[in-house]
Formats: structure tokens, sequence, C-alpha cells
């Protein structure tokens, strides 16, 4: 079974469910699990280090109990957010500067059907330092791994149609499944015509080519929120 409890969000979660259960802000597991929309065995998988705390768990501990979510990802010491999240979850909240739209399905670093189209929205949210109109989508399988890893969750650009990409730099593609994959670009007279998606996890997962005519959606990635630390 894989061991999580060197990850810098399940450490600072043993901290919070300690906080929380000190000032009877919760009554044991089983209190904080139902308010997080899951089960006891799940939390307690969680604090002991066999599973990640997901992407909507960690929405709703924000929400809920206020926690700052900079001291979740261990780049502030400050445990209780004053006057709002450095990094803020919302539904649909427009009245925070949230500028990054959190797409519902996952980017699937390994190879997986995407159920739903990619402009379709959950949640927005905010990162000091990334600007602009911005997507977010969680990582999912091994096939970047170490430079992505599965429930990273990386912020992206959207590229238009025509707008130039640079060979060997991490994108997010969308054909009818969604990818995360370094490209290198094929022209015909100076025109791309296809690119070749290329995972760092080489030694299982070979480069493959995909037509433009196939590409949906082109995202650039800009940075990632992991379980280690955020680059």
């Amino acid at each position: 079974m894989a061991d999580f409890s060197d990850n810098i969000v399940n450490q600072r979660f043993n901290k919070v469910f300690d906080y929380l259960e000190k000032n009877n802000l919760i009554k044991g597991k089983s209190d904080i699990a139902k308010h997080l929309g899951t089960y006891n065995h799940v939390i307690n998988s969680i604090l002991k280090g066999k599973r990640n705390i997901t992407v909507d768990q960690l929405n709703k501990l924000f929400e809920i109990y206020s926690i700052n979510a900079n001291f979740l990802f261990g780049l502030s010491d400050m445990m209780v957010a004053e006057g709002g999240n450095l990094l803020t979850f919302s539904k649909n909240d427009k009245g925070r500067g949230n500028n990054i739209k959190l797409l519902p399905h996952k980017a699937l670093a390994g190879n997986s059907l995407a159920q739903e189209p990619a402009t379709e929205i959950l949640e927005s949210f905010s990162v000091p330092g990334q600007e602009g109109d911005l997507v977010a989508i969680e990582i999912e399988g091994d096939s970047m791994t170490p430079t992505l890893t599965s429930g990273d969750i990386v912020v992206c650009e959207k590229i238009e149609r025509g707008e130039p990409l640079r060979d060997n730099s991490v994108y997010v593609i969308a054909t009818d499944v969604v990818v995360a994959k370094r490209v290198q670009q094929n022209k015909t007279n100076n025109q791309l015509v296809s690119l070749n998606l290329i995972s760092d996890n080489s030694a299982t997962y070979k480069p493959y080519e995909v037509d433009l005519s196939e590409i949906r959606e082109i995202y650039k990635v800009k940075c990632r929120l992991t379980n280690y630390k955020m680059n």
C-alpha cells in the first residue's frame, strides 16, 4: 500500500484535525467525516498516511472550518484564515476575485475518457501570483511522474488556436481524452499539423502522435498545486 505520510498536505491535515478536536470544533473522526462528505475510515486512512485528502474534501475544510489553505500546502504557518483564505475555493463565486476555474473532469496523465466537456465549470478559486483567466485540472495517473503526480492540480492558461507552442513544455491536451503531456510540434511548410505527446514516465508510456484536427483545446500548464509543494 502506498505511503502518503510524507506529503505536506497530509501532515498539515493531522495538525488541523488535532486543533479542531482540542478546541471542541469536531467530535472525532465521524463528525469531521460527515462535514467533509466522506466516511470515518477515509479520515482514519488520511490521518495514517494511507491516502490523500481530495480536492472536494479540502474545499469543505476551508469553507466550513475557516482553515487557511496556504497552511495546508505548507506556504504559511497560520492555520486559521483571517478575513478569508489566501487560496479560496467557492461555488461560482464572482465576488471574491476568484479567477481560476476548476474543471469538473480530471486531466488524465494516463488514458481514460473525459466524461464532461472541457468548458463545463464546477468551482473557482485564486492563487497568489496567478492572474488572468485561468483553469485548473486535477491530474490522475502516473504517466507524467515525477513532474506531475496523481492528485496534483495544474493551473493552466488556454492557448487559442494559432498561438505558438513551446516544444518540450507541458500542456493539457483535450481530444476525445484529456491528458497532460510534453509536446513536440510536427510542421509541414511551417504549418503545425500534429503534436507528439510525450510522457515523463517514458519507461511505461510511449510517445504518440495526434493530428491537429483531433485537438479540441490546448492549455499551457503554468503551475501545480501538489501534496508536496507549490511549483
